[in-house]
């Protein structure tokens, strides 16, 4: 019988690196603490505790509050808090609109722009022009923002990460293919860095660029992502979902639609993107391949028949389809104050768009076997009149509803959900991997 593999020893500055995270992670998820706490909580010794907390303190990434009664008896003691940087940036490029958050390592938006423009009609180099110029502002403030508390603009941005509508290929900043905007194979990661950097070729990296001064965005981390993906990740981090017992949501299927229809599927606290990252694509899983013809290539997509332009085609608005940020007058809110006001033509377009959604949501479920279906984007809007017939698919069609129906519930976060995602991961790598940070930042001892 052949002996078990073995694992490689634990290196002390590995087990260290774990502690940071392990403590950071403990003040980011229960709140103020004072160490005993802390120690108490996490299994550590109260000394290794005092010693990564110091080390947390100077990183500026906690701070003490207090002092606070220790309880009758001995010196007072103070409380370990969230320091008030660094921030993470998201920002979102749609097809009407580029958008931008700030959010802190609470998760707590500290900024929050939206430009509305017709990106289609600029092109690929002025719609990355006005994302620059969008993001750079952004940079710019959370510099400002760390002078005021006296950190140093090279401490103020963990990292930015930018949603766009499409397939991306994460490993290379590339969106290989946004129907909705006719972009294929744009280096969006690279056009973004020339443009807020021009003097320097930077090249996409996952480091700081040492050449550059050290507040300019070329210093910062950057990723790119699917916006379905980064708006499934906001519902979970800030949507404040919960199960029926009262825990938190940490597995589901999210359906936004907006212009186009995309999913992404959270699983245990994950996102599950697939091989190349390319899964969640359920706009164009066809309901029937010898239907309408889909700007993708293909024919019978869902989008054909529960995208809004089928939704706004069904119902008789001859209006060009828009998101419900670039356009809050749009023909979104009139489909819901003519749905509210009971036309029969609106209500059986969103009913047809409700039952071919379900369909296809009862695929992906059978799929992946989640209980629970979030509803986002114009979905949440419309969610009135399209739960039902969804549900009545689902019912139908998913194998365990007889003895475990699935629930569909709505997004909380709107349409801020994808740059809200965006913003939250940047500054997430610093609560997963402080020393990380700290050692980007200012040399760790050992």
């Amino acid at each position: 019988m052949s002996a078990p593999p073995r694992s490689s020893p634990a290196r002390q500055p590995a087990l260290r690196e774990h502690n940071l995270a392990l403590v950071l992670g403990e003040i980011v998820a229960s709140g103020p603490a004072s160490r005993a706490r802390v120690a108490a909580s996490t299994g550590l010794t109260k000394a290794t505790v005092s010693t990564l907390v110091d080390t947390l303190v100077a990183g500026g990434l906690l701070r003490e509050s207090g002092p606070h009664p220790a309880g009758g008896v001995g010196r007072p003691g103070t409380d370990l808090v969230l320091a008030p940087g660094p921030v993470g940036i998201g920002l979102e490029i749609n097809v009407d609109y580029v958008a931008v958050c700030t959010v802190d390592l609470a998760g707590m938006v500290c900024r929050h722009d939206l430009v509305a423009r017709d990106l289609r009609s600029l092109g690929v180099r002025g719609a990355l022009d006005c994302a620059a110029d969008v993001l750079r502002a952004a940079v710019r403030a959370a510099g400002d923002a760390a002078r005021v508390v006296g950190a140093s603009p090279a401490e103020a941005v963990t990292g930015i990460c930018v949603a766009v509508p499409g397939l991306v290929d994460g490993r290379r900043g590339l969106l290989r293919l946004a129907p909705n905007l006719a972009w294929r194979d744009v280096p969006v990661l690279d056009e973004l860095r020339r443009r807020l950097v021009p003097a320097v070729d930077v090249p996409v990296v996952d480091v700081p660029v040492v050449d550059v001064p050290v507040d300019h965005p070329g210093r910062m981390p950057m990723r790119l992502d699917n916006e379905a993906n980064l708006a499934a990740l906001g519902e979970l981090w800030a949507g404040g979902h919960t199960r029926p017992d009262g825990t938190p949501l940490r597995s589901f299927l999210h359906v936004s639609g907006e212009i186009g229809v995309g999913a992404a599927v959270v699983l245990d606290g994950g996102l599950f993107v697939g091989l190349r990252g390319f899964g969640g694509e359920i706009g164009h899983l066809p309901l029937d391949p010898s239907g309408r013809s889909c700007p993708c290539g293909a024919s019978g997509c869902l989008e054909q028949y529960a995208g809004q332009e089928a939704i706004l085609r069904r119902a008789g608005l001859d209006r060009p389809p828009r998101t419900s940020a670039g356009r809050p007058d749009g023909p979104i809110e009139e489909l819901v104050r003519r749905a509210g006001e009971g036309d029969p033509a609106v209500l059986d377009a969103v009913t047809e768009a409700g039952h071919a959604l379900g369909v296809a949501i009862s695929v992906a479920v059978n799929l992946v076997d989640v209980d629970t279906v979030l509803l986002d984007g114009i979905y949440a809007r419309l969610a009135r009149w399209m739960r039902e017939p969804v549900e009545a698919e689902l019912a139908a069609r998913v194998l365990s509803a007889a003895w475990d129906p699935v629930r569909v519930v709505v997004g909380a976060l709107g349409s801020d959900a994808a740059v809200r995602g965006a913003a939250t991961r940047a500054v997430r790598s610093v609560i997963e991997d402080p020393a990380a940070w700290l050692g980007r930042v200012r040399p760790l001892t050992p």
